[in-house]
């Protein structure tokens, strides 16, 4: 609880850079800023200036801001080209076709001129520190680390960049990037041409087109105004205004799944399995629509509006069979065929929810070696489908799983919050707005609760859950598994007017923590 600002992330140093901006006097852009500069460093793994980002932004009084900061496909990418040079299902997460020009930096030199105060050798002078002279390494970031090394290993530019000595380094260790470093001293010069112009983007293309792609210095020209600003799409929950970013992002689904959720009574009485089974049958009723109907809105062929409609929600919901789980619908019936999350709230009130993301664990592991940079892997979400709202052509944008969300009450901005977790985090939104408001969970047992996930024929359930509920949901019909690992993360922070506090909340799956004054 904080009196004046708060700041949440998933990583306690870039919690610390954050704050130490308010301290300064920055506002709730500056401290989004340097937190996220920090953790493109300190978890590399998770997020990077060579991803992609989205973000509300609630200026105290003021209706709240959307910006899009997710990369385009080269000009020469279409479904024909790729299965001309032997692609076919998926573009697989390795391949240089899963790279869209990176949106990032776009989008924090867009937000920085138009909401920033301070200037970014300011913003970025943590993480640059830690780029060039080093930092340690936390427990989790640790865990994760090694559990990619195997993949790390298969591209010999990434095994040299995160395996040194050939293994993941423990918790503890010292990493340094300093090439990285020098991008960020670059950015902070002269803006976003010092990444997608010059010698700094003729190196990324002549890279990616060494790895077989398909992209042009044109490409990365342009995509520095690229990130634009949009309105939010929004639903009511309880009485309470959720906002998303609207498509591409996977916003719509959180709203789809909140509103299918409306429909059912989900309060502290209702047991932990029926709670569990409405939620997965909600997911899957939803996801199975996202991932035929959602993607770059220029294409896609149903509207918002009808997605969100309540008798949408209301059609799906009654799919739910409260004693047996069932294949999903379309809403309609016709047949069809890792990332960081922070938020601030600062002492005038603005609030700013912030994701960036590389989407897979080290993206695409590809990094270029001369400009050390890591690059996402965001174009693995295309189809090579022809027709299809999310099927890879020139210069559109994927359907994207990173979502940051707002909240307001009675038209006031009330609360910032996000989950991370690739394609969990639509369903982890739902789960965590469920846990405040049906449940009256304080927003660090929201973030904390057991979590699940039905997602590719199963129901996956963290290890919190208690056996005679796995023996429950296995008789309605689910296959339910332990989770391997936790699902996802993720920060929130609340407006208290009550008393006159911020309340803020970081996930115990991260390293990270909440820290204001």
């Amino acid at each position: 609880m904080a009196r004046d600002a708060a700041i949440a992330t998933s990583h306690p140093l870039a919690t610390a850079a954050g704050l130490e901006i308010l301290s300064a006097g920055g506002n709730a852009v500056d401290a989004a800023l340097a937190a996220v500069a920090t953790q493109c460093v300190v978890e590399p793994h998770m997020t990077g200036i060579g991803g992609d980002c989205f973000v509300l932004y609630a200026p105290k009084g003021k209706q709240t801001i959307a910006l899009n900061g997710s990369g385009r496909a080269p000009a020469a990418a279409t479904v024909a080209k790729l299965k001309s040079l032997g692609l076919e299902g998926e573009i697989p997460k390795t391949s240089a076709h899963a790279v869209t020009v990176p949106g990032a930096i776009s989008a924090w030199t867009k937000l920085h001129a138009d909401h920033g105060s301070l200037p970014l050798e300011q913003l970025f002078a943590r993480a640059i520190d830690y780029a060039e002279n080093g930092y340690p390494i936390t427990p989790r970031v640790a865990f994760d680390w090694a559990d990619d090394a195997a993949l790390l290993a298969q591209d010999a530019g990434a095994a040299a960049f995160f395996l040194p000595g050939g293994k993941a380094p423990r918790a503890g260790d010292r990493h340094a990037q300093p090439l990285l470093g020098q991008r960020l001293r670059d950015i902070a010069k002269s803006g976003a041409a010092a990444f997608y112009e010059g010698a700094t983007g003729a190196s990324l293309v002549k890279y990616l087109n060494g790895l077989g792609g398909l992209h042009t210095l044109e490409d990365f020209a342009e995509a520095k105004d690229a990130a634009f600003y949009t309105t939010p799409i929004s639903t009511d929950y309880r009485g309470y205004t959720v906002e998303e970013c609207p498509p591409n992002g996977q916003g719509l689904a959180a709203l789809m799944l909140l509103g299918i959720l409306r429909e059912f009574d989900l309060g502290p009485h209702v047991s932990m399995a029926d709670r569990t089974h409405i939620h997965a049958e909600a997911t899957k009723l939803v996801y199975h629509n996202r991932d035929a109907l959602l993607g770059d809105p220029a294409t896609m062929t149903v509207s918002v509006g009808k997605l969100l409609a309540p008798e949408t929600a209301r059609r799906l919901a009654r799919h739910i069979d409260m004693k047996r789980a069932r294949p999903p619908v379309m809403w309609d019936e016709p047949e069809h065929r890792d990332t960081v999350y922070l938020c601030v709230v600062d002492r005038d009130g603005n609030m700013i929810s912030f994701i960036n993301s590389l989407f897979h664990s080290f993206g695409s592991t590809r990094i270029d070696p001369n400009t050390g940079i890591m690059l996402h892997s965001r174009g693995n979400s295309f189809r090579l489908i022809e027709g299809h709202p999310n099927a890879i052509g020139p210069k559109k944008r994927p359907m994207h799983t990173i979502i940051p969300g707002l909240l307001r009450k009675d038209g006031d901005a009330f609360g910032v919050f996000g989950v991370m977790g690739g394609q969990y985090q639509a369903a982890g939104q739902a789960a965590l707005l469920s846990g405040l408001f049906d449940r009256d969970l304080d927003p660090q047992a929201a973030l904390d609760a057991p979590r699940s996930f039905a997602f590719n024929g199963a129901l996956e359930l963290e290890t919190t859950y208690p056996d005679e509920v796995l023996r429950d949901l296995a008789g309605r019909g689910h296959t339910v598994h332990r989770a391997v690992e936790p699902f996802g993360g993720g920060q929130l922070i609340l407006v208290d007017k009550e008393h006159g506090c911020l309340i803020a909340g970081s996930d115990i799956r991260k390293d990270g923590c909440a820290l204001g004054f």
